[in-house]
Protein backbone atom coordinates (compact mmCIF):
# COMPACT_ATOMS: atom_id res chain seq x y z
CA UNK A 1 0.00 0.00 0.00
CA UNK A 2 1.90 3.03 -1.26
CA UNK A 3 -0.04 5.88 0.37
CA UNK A 4 -1.10 6.11 4.02
CA UNK A 5 -4.79 5.19 4.06
CA UNK A 6 -7.49 7.15 5.86
CA UNK A 7 -9.99 5.32 8.08
CA UNK A 8 -13.20 7.31 8.27
CA UNK A 9 -14.72 6.47 11.62
CA UNK A 10 -17.23 7.12 14.36
CA UNK A 11 -16.05 7.11 17.96
CA UNK A 12 -18.12 4.16 19.24
CA UNK A 13 -18.60 2.08 16.09
CA UNK A 14 -17.43 -1.53 16.65
CA UNK A 15 -17.06 -2.04 12.90
CA UNK A 16 -14.58 0.83 12.79
CA UNK A 17 -12.66 -0.74 15.67
CA UNK A 18 -12.52 -4.00 13.72
CA UNK A 19 -10.86 -2.31 10.76
CA UNK A 20 -8.50 -0.36 13.03
CA UNK A 21 -7.43 -3.59 14.77
CA UNK A 22 -6.52 -5.17 11.43
CA UNK A 23 -4.57 -2.08 10.37
CA UNK A 24 -2.63 -2.15 13.65
CA UNK A 25 -1.97 -5.89 13.33
CA UNK A 26 -0.58 -5.29 9.85
CA UNK A 27 1.68 -2.51 11.13
CA UNK A 28 0.09 -0.16 8.60
CA UNK A 29 0.24 3.53 9.48
CA UNK A 30 -3.09 5.25 8.87
CA UNK A 31 -4.97 8.45 9.54
CA UNK A 32 -8.21 8.22 11.50
CA UNK A 33 -10.84 10.80 10.62
CA UNK A 34 -13.88 10.89 12.93
CA UNK A 35 -17.22 12.23 11.70
CA UNK A 36 -20.54 13.01 13.37
CA UNK A 37 -23.10 10.60 11.94
CA UNK A 38 -25.91 12.95 13.02
CA UNK A 39 -24.44 15.64 10.73
CA UNK A 40 -22.75 13.77 7.92
CA UNK A 41 -20.50 16.00 5.82
CA UNK A 42 -20.99 16.07 2.08
CA UNK A 43 -17.55 14.62 1.34
CA UNK A 44 -18.41 11.59 3.48
CA UNK A 45 -21.70 10.93 1.69
CA UNK A 46 -19.80 11.12 -1.58
CA UNK A 47 -17.48 8.24 -0.58
CA UNK A 48 -19.93 6.18 1.53
CA UNK A 49 -22.95 5.14 -0.57
CA UNK A 50 -24.62 3.62 2.51
CA UNK A 51 -23.83 6.57 4.74
CA UNK A 52 -22.12 4.33 7.32
CA UNK A 53 -18.69 3.95 8.86
CA UNK A 54 -16.08 2.64 8.40
CA UNK A 55 -14.78 3.77 5.04
CA UNK A 56 -11.17 3.19 4.04
CA UNK A 57 -9.75 5.78 1.65
CA UNK A 58 -6.83 4.39 -0.33
CA UNK A 59 -5.57 7.10 -2.64
CA UNK A 60 -8.55 8.11 -4.76
CA UNK A 61 -10.47 4.93 -4.02
CA UNK A 62 -13.03 4.41 -1.24
CA UNK A 63 -13.77 0.98 0.25
CA UNK A 64 -16.81 0.61 2.48
CA UNK A 65 -18.22 -2.14 4.75
CA UNK A 66 -15.90 -3.44 7.48
CA UNK A 67 -15.71 -7.04 6.27
CA UNK A 68 -14.69 -5.93 2.79
CA UNK A 69 -12.09 -3.56 4.25
CA UNK A 70 -10.62 -6.31 6.43
CA UNK A 71 -10.52 -8.79 3.56
CA UNK A 72 -8.78 -6.23 1.34
CA UNK A 73 -6.19 -5.56 4.03
CA UNK A 74 -5.56 -9.28 4.50
CA UNK A 75 -5.08 -9.75 0.77
CA UNK A 76 -2.62 -6.88 0.44
CA UNK A 77 -0.66 -6.73 3.70
CA UNK A 78 1.24 -9.19 5.87
CA UNK A 79 0.96 -10.94 8.24
CA UNK A 80 -2.04 -12.94 7.08
CA UNK A 81 -4.83 -13.09 9.65
CA UNK A 82 -6.79 -15.81 7.88
CA UNK A 83 -5.76 -19.50 7.99
CA UNK A 84 -4.09 -20.85 4.85
CA UNK A 85 -6.34 -23.92 4.76
CA UNK A 86 -9.54 -23.14 2.77
CA UNK A 87 -11.82 -25.12 5.10
CA UNK A 88 -10.44 -23.43 8.22
CA UNK A 89 -10.63 -20.07 6.47
CA UNK A 90 -14.31 -20.69 5.72
CA UNK A 91 -14.89 -21.72 9.34
CA UNK A 92 -13.29 -18.49 10.53
CA UNK A 93 -15.46 -16.44 8.20
CA UNK A 94 -18.52 -18.19 9.61
CA UNK A 95 -17.56 -17.14 13.15
CA UNK A 96 -16.89 -13.62 11.92
CA UNK A 97 -20.52 -13.51 10.79
CA UNK A 98 -21.52 -14.88 14.19
CA UNK A 99 -19.68 -11.96 15.79
CA UNK A 100 -21.46 -9.46 13.56
CA UNK A 101 -24.82 -10.99 14.47
CA UNK A 102 -23.95 -10.68 18.16
CA UNK A 103 -23.83 -6.92 17.75
CA UNK A 104 -27.57 -7.09 17.02
CA UNK A 105 -28.05 -9.07 20.25
CA UNK A 106 -26.08 -6.42 22.14
CA UNK A 107 -28.19 -3.61 20.68
CA UNK A 108 -31.33 -5.49 21.70
CA UNK A 109 -29.94 -5.75 25.21
CA UNK A 110 -29.09 -2.10 25.75
CA UNK A 111 -32.35 -0.97 24.08
CA UNK A 112 -34.62 -3.31 26.11
CA UNK A 113 -37.57 -1.29 27.40
CA UNK A 114 -38.28 -3.10 30.66
CA UNK A 115 -36.88 -5.62 33.14
CA UNK A 116 -38.47 -8.65 31.49
CA UNK A 117 -37.12 -7.70 28.07
CA UNK A 118 -33.68 -7.01 29.52
CA UNK A 119 -33.59 -10.43 31.20
CA UNK A 120 -34.63 -12.11 27.94
CA UNK A 121 -31.95 -10.30 25.96
CA UNK A 122 -29.33 -11.15 28.60
CA UNK A 123 -30.32 -14.82 28.32
CA UNK A 124 -29.88 -14.64 24.54
CA UNK A 125 -26.37 -13.29 25.02
CA UNK A 126 -25.58 -16.04 27.51
CA UNK A 127 -26.64 -18.60 24.89
CA UNK A 128 -24.32 -17.00 22.33
CA UNK A 129 -21.48 -17.17 24.86
CA UNK A 130 -22.11 -20.86 25.45
CA UNK A 131 -21.86 -21.44 21.70
CA UNK A 132 -18.55 -19.58 21.65
CA UNK A 133 -17.25 -21.59 24.61
CA UNK A 134 -17.89 -24.78 22.63
CA UNK A 135 -16.04 -23.41 19.58
CA UNK A 136 -12.94 -22.15 21.38
CA UNK A 137 -9.74 -24.18 21.63
CA UNK A 138 -6.95 -23.95 24.17
CA UNK A 139 -6.27 -20.29 23.42
CA UNK A 140 -5.20 -17.74 24.09
CA UNK A 141 -6.87 -16.71 20.81
CA UNK A 142 -9.70 -18.18 18.77
CA UNK A 143 -7.47 -20.52 16.79
CA UNK A 144 -4.70 -20.98 19.34
CA UNK A 145 -1.53 -18.94 19.65
CA UNK A 146 -2.03 -16.94 16.43
CA UNK A 147 -4.22 -13.83 16.42
CA UNK A 148 -6.75 -14.11 13.60
CA UNK A 149 -9.48 -12.14 11.87
CA UNK A 150 -12.03 -13.74 14.22
CA UNK A 151 -10.17 -12.16 17.13
CA UNK A 152 -10.28 -8.79 15.35
CA UNK A 153 -14.05 -9.13 15.08
CA UNK A 154 -14.63 -10.12 18.70
CA UNK A 155 -12.31 -7.58 20.33
CA UNK A 156 -14.89 -4.78 19.87
CA UNK A 157 -17.80 -7.13 20.64
CA UNK A 158 -16.43 -8.14 24.02
CA UNK A 159 -15.36 -4.58 24.85
CA UNK A 160 -19.03 -3.67 25.45
CA UNK A 161 -19.16 -6.00 28.42
CA UNK A 162 -16.45 -4.13 30.30
CA UNK A 163 -19.08 -1.41 30.75
CA UNK A 164 -22.09 -3.71 31.13
CA UNK A 165 -20.36 -5.59 33.95
CA UNK A 166 -19.93 -2.34 35.87
CA UNK A 167 -23.72 -1.97 36.07
CA UNK A 168 -24.50 -5.40 37.53
CA UNK A 169 -23.73 -9.10 37.21
CA UNK A 170 -25.90 -10.48 34.42
CA UNK A 171 -24.60 -14.03 34.83
CA UNK A 172 -22.74 -14.24 31.56
CA UNK A 173 -19.37 -15.68 32.52
CA UNK A 174 -19.95 -18.46 35.06
CA UNK A 175 -18.82 -21.86 33.82
CA UNK A 176 -17.20 -20.48 30.65
CA UNK A 177 -13.45 -20.57 31.39
CA UNK A 178 -12.26 -20.53 27.78
CA UNK A 179 -14.41 -17.54 26.96
CA UNK A 180 -13.19 -15.67 30.04
CA UNK A 181 -9.55 -16.34 29.13
CA UNK A 182 -10.13 -15.34 25.51
CA UNK A 183 -11.83 -12.16 26.62
CA UNK A 184 -8.83 -11.23 28.77
CA UNK A 185 -6.36 -12.03 25.99
CA UNK A 186 -8.26 -9.76 23.60
CA UNK A 187 -8.68 -7.03 26.18
CA UNK A 188 -4.92 -6.62 26.56
CA UNK A 189 -3.93 -7.12 22.92
CA UNK A 190 -2.21 -3.85 21.87
CA UNK A 191 -4.14 -3.62 18.59
CA UNK A 192 -7.46 -4.01 20.40
CA UNK A 193 -6.52 -1.45 23.04
CA UNK A 194 -5.43 1.07 20.38
CA UNK A 195 -8.58 0.65 18.29
CA UNK A 196 -10.81 2.59 20.71
CA UNK A 197 -10.41 6.03 22.24
CA UNK A 198 -9.04 6.21 25.76
CA UNK A 199 -12.36 7.61 26.97
CA UNK A 200 -14.37 4.89 25.23
CA UNK A 201 -15.97 3.60 28.44
CA UNK A 202 -17.16 7.06 29.48
CA UNK A 203 -18.54 7.77 26.00
CA UNK A 204 -20.32 4.41 25.90
CA UNK A 205 -21.88 5.08 29.30
CA UNK A 206 -23.14 8.45 28.06
CA UNK A 207 -24.59 6.73 24.99
CA UNK A 208 -26.32 4.11 27.16
CA UNK A 209 -27.77 6.71 29.54
CA UNK A 210 -29.33 8.51 26.58
CA UNK A 211 -31.18 5.41 25.37
CA UNK A 212 -34.02 5.74 27.89
CA UNK A 213 -34.00 1.96 28.31
CA UNK A 214 -34.09 -0.36 31.30
CA UNK A 215 -30.29 -0.57 31.17
CA UNK A 216 -30.15 3.25 31.15
CA UNK A 217 -32.12 3.34 34.38
CA UNK A 218 -29.92 0.70 36.01
CA UNK A 219 -26.78 2.51 34.91
CA UNK A 220 -28.08 5.74 36.43
CA UNK A 221 -28.94 3.93 39.67
CA UNK A 222 -25.51 2.29 39.86
CA UNK A 223 -23.81 5.66 39.32
CA UNK A 224 -25.80 7.19 42.19
CA UNK A 225 -24.92 4.27 44.46
CA UNK A 226 -21.20 4.48 43.69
Amino acid sequence: MSAKPVLVSHELCPYVQRAAIVLHEKGQAFERRDIDLARKPGWFLAVSPLGKTPVLLVGEQAIFESTVICEYLDETLLPALHPADPLQRARHRSWMEFGSAMLNNIAGFYNAADAASLAARAAELRQRFEQLEAALGDGPYFSGSQFSMVDAVFGPVLRYFEVFDRIEDFGWWAGLPRLRDWREALRWRPSVMQAARQDYAERLQAFLLARGSELSRRLAASALAA
